[in-house]
């Protein structure tokens, strides 16, 4: 019979030729398990999805209870169902005044294609913004608005009458004109290596968006649901923005994403076409009572707010000559090598002593750390003991 390692390797397609190959037979808290038994410290929550840790009971118990009731029942938007709802109510009180309506999906590419859809619907425009070395997902119209030409290049032709501008610099602001319908940025880039802009830029951003007539898309997929320090990043930078994009932490563990505006904005989806957009399994019920449970497990134990300390303390303990520079917003971190070369023998080193981490899509110098926001500080020094010792080593 052929092993789990062999199946995986004929029978699942493959995102690279060097997969990390680790089997998991459990995961748990901050911490992942092997068929072996073998104990890994998850450093980067299944790239920014595991916000709470994995299994956290009262995820678990919300599933349960939603698996004993219904599954799928009907196509999202028509049946009212409470888990649906319950959610939708629960992050409209996250977000500021308009933003109010809330559209399910199961992804954050989809969240994307969902939101520009909806620009382009409500503006009439045809244009879009977006940044260099920016991430917004896979598919066609996100990776369009994607900002690395090296990771998209082989796929063209994509979308038209998309530009891109550079992260933080306000002079290309003024890119953006009466025929751009929106601008799509996060608000701290994660696959550049954890960029920030301030708040004087996006002060700047959304005040050139009003000007223009355009819609400001704020992508939170990976830096929202507390990973910074707030609940949305944007919270930071005392703005409002038109639409906002989740996914990832979102549901702990559990797939799903949305796109969030006003109702105003909202409403043309309904229209002209009617059923301008639509998704079968969006906002699964399942999903969707897991990502409830996360958002109060959040905001209860108020773990947003221990991030920045916690961040801190990876700071504090990580020092060594080869560590360039350490970026974070919150619990989203990159710990800057000079290269790959350098990088990649400490994360192999890592992940057999016991310590999963990765580098970032546009940035493979540097070292990813986005734990769950749960993490203590005995696991951190535990953690940053066996990079340090890696880095030696290596």
């Amino acid at each position: 019979m052929l092993s789990n390692r062999q199946l995986f390797q004929q029978h699942l397609a493959q995102t690279s030729e060097f997969p990390l190959m680790t089997e998991v037979e459990k995961a748990e808290g901050i911490y992942l398990y092997t068929p072996e038994g073998k104990r890994i410290i998850d450093l980067i929550s299944g790239i920014g999805v595991s916000n709470i840790g994995h299994r956290h009971p009262k995820v678990v118990a919300a599933i349960k209870a939603q698996v004993d009731k219904y599954l799928h029942v009907m196509v999202y938007g028509e049946f009212v169902e409470s888990p649906q709802v319950k959610l939708a109510k629960a992050l409209s009180d996250t977000l500021p005044a308009p933003l109010d309506n809330i559209f399910l999906v199961n992804s954050g590419s989809e969240a994307v294609e969902g939101a520009l859809k909806l620009a382009k619907r409500f503006t009439g425009k045809p244009n879009l913004v977006s940044c260099f070395s920016s991430y917004h997902g896979s598919s066609h119209g996100a990776l369009s608005v994607t900002g690395d030409e090296g990771f998209k290049q082989k796929f063209r032709p994509l979308l038209p009458g998309v530009r891109h501008i550079t992260f933080g610099h306000i002079p290309d602001l003024n890119v953006i004109d009466e025929y751009t319908a929106a601008v799509i940025i996060e608000t701290v880039q994660g696959e550049a290596g954890v960029k920030s802009a301030g708040r004087e830029y996006f002060k700047a951003l959304r005040q050139r968006c009003t000007e223009a007539g355009a819609l400001l898309i704020l992508d939170e997929i990976q830096c929202g649901f507390g990973r910074t320090g707030s609940f949305w990043a944007f919270e930071q930078y005392d703005i409002v923005p038109d639409i906002v994009v989740a996914a990832k932490g979102m549901g702990g563990g559990m797939p799903i994403g949305a796109f969030m505006s006003s109702k105003k904005v909202m409403h043309v989806l309904t229209d002209n076409p009617v059923l301008g957009h639509i998704t079968t399994f969006g906002g699964h019920p399942v999903s969707a009572a897991a990502s409830l449970a996360t958002l109060e497990v959040i905001q209860e134990q108020k773990l947003f707010a221990q991030a920045e300390n916690k961040a801190m303390l990876f700071k504090k303990l990580l020092k060594h000559p080869f560590i360039r520079e350490i970026r974070n917003n919150g619990l989203m971190m990159a710990v800057q090598f000079e290269s790959f070369d350098i990088l990649k023998p400490i994360l192999d080193l890592c992940l057999e002593r016991g310590v999963l981490s990765d580098w970032f899509l546009f940035n493979n110098s540097a070292m990813r750390i986005a734990p769950p926001l749960t993490i203590d500080t005995r696991e951190i020094g535990e953690a940053c003991d066996i990079i340090l010792g890696a880095i030696k080593d290596a």
